[in-house]
């Protein structure tokens, strides 16, 4: 059975579960900062595509209104 009307959550996570992700990636870059370089990079890496998806989604929702 398909949901023809999704709840504000599901569109909510689809609008900006991009940059909830981005703010986790970012936390951990701070606290792997000067520690673990690798970890470091790998979520700096995570951060800047996250954010760039989030952009996208929100332009994308908004511009089909």
């Amino acid at each position: 059975m398909v949901n023809k009307n999704p709840s504000k959550l599901y569109k909510w996570r689809e609008k900006y579960g991009a940059f909830i992700t981005a703010s986790g990636c970012l936390y951990c870059l701070l606290i792997n900062w000067g520690h673990n370089w690798f970890l470091a990079g790998f979520f700096g890496i995570g951060v800047l595509i996250c954010g760039a998806i989030g952009v996208s989604n929100v332009k994308k929702v908004n511009s089909s209104k």
